[in-house]
């Protein structure tokens, strides 16, 4: 009689659900395929009982299919039987994803590829680049291109950690007669940030991320006096600077970093336009080796059409003479 051993596998930084599947049918259907092999889920962990030879086996294919969750941000049925009968290659879809411009699998299978002129010349550029600024209208994907990037580097480990900043600036509202501490005030200001990177990570990991500091967010202030090395880090809504402010910013960069400044001088909102800092720093700088500038525009628009549509309106309304 063949012995039977016991196998516990944890699922670190993963929220079982994607795994499981909504009412655990994505392990239903795993058990269906082990029909000689116990398999019970508690929590986050999977016991596995059966002979050494299937549960060894098991082990190593259910680890590749968290490795492809891990890589492309989901799974389906389909998945399922490639891992387990066929290895873990990705599907003809996603091969064909690959060649188009993708630049990072997101979470619940999310693609982020760029999609348009721009955001394709903001991929070349980072290769090229230590620098770059990113400057367009609202919903150009400058700073979700950024941010995508940022993610891509962070997978593929060329830098230890990712931090994201914006300039702590109200648009039309005091920041003091918002409720809460410091960090509550803020946390509107940083919130695109969140959304953007609870796009492209799952849940659990994003959260140990945050927890452990290989993913921060804070406003400019808290930049001061820092070296940020082996860092991708972004600059997001750079128009609210002061030249003095762009300045500190630009000069944290230290060993292994990429920097990206992105904004739209279109839309300042400190309480003198000509306090901003971004075009003049951008001057100053532009014949540094290792600094580009990709200027996006209406064309790059990917929200909601009308959107498009708004941003032209209000341009074309700036540029009427004044009465």
């Amino acid at each position: 009689m063949t012995k039977e051993v016991s196998r516990e596998i944890e699922l670190e930084n993963i929220d079982a659900r994607d795994i499981f599947g909504a009412r655990n049918v994505f392990l239903e259907q795993i058990k269906q395929m082990h029909p000689t092999l116990r398999i019970i889920s508690r929590g986050s962990k999977l016991k596995v009982y059966g002979s050494e030879r299937m549960s060894e086996r098991f082990e190593k294919q259910f680890r590749d299919l968290i490795a492809y969750y891990e890589k492309y941000g989901h799974i389906s049925k389909e998945v399922i039987e490639q891992s387990f009968y066929q290895g873990t290659e990705p599907t003809p879809e996603i091969k064909a994803e690959t060649q188009n411009d993708v630049i990072v699998y997101g979470s619940n299978g999310l693609i982020v590829k760029a999609r348009t002129k721009n955001q394709k010349a903001l991929v070349e550029q980072y290769e090229k680049s230590d620098l770059i600024f990113a400057i367009g209208p609202a919903g150009s994907g400058k700073t979700y291109t950024a941010i995508a990037l940022a993610v891509r580097a962070l997978k593929a480990k060329t830098v230890k950690r990712v931090i994201l900043t914006r300039p702590a600036v109200e648009a039309g509202e005091k920041l003091g007669f918002l409720p809460g501490d410091l960090k509550e005030k803020l946390d509107p200001y940083l919130q695109p940030l969140y959304d953007a990177l609870n796009d492209m990570i799952p849940p659990a990991k994003l959260q140990k991320f945050m927890e452990d500091g290989t993913i921060q967010i804070s406003p400019l202030a808290y930049m001061r006096g820092r070296t940020l090395d082996n860092a991708f880090v972004i600059l997001d809504e750079a128009q609210n600077t002061t030249l003095s402010q762009i300045k500190m910013f630009l000069t944290r960069m230290g060993c292994n970093a990429k920097f990206i400044v992105t904004g739209d001088i279109t839309q300042i909102d400190l309480p003198h336009q000509t306090d901003s800092g971004l075009r003049k720093a951008m001057d100053i700088v532009k014949d540094i080796k290792g600094i580009s500038t990709i200027m996006f525009n209406n064309d790059d628009i990917v929200r909601h059409p009308i959107v498009k549509l708004i941003v032209e309106a209000f341009e074309n309304d700036r540029k009427k003479p004044k009465t």
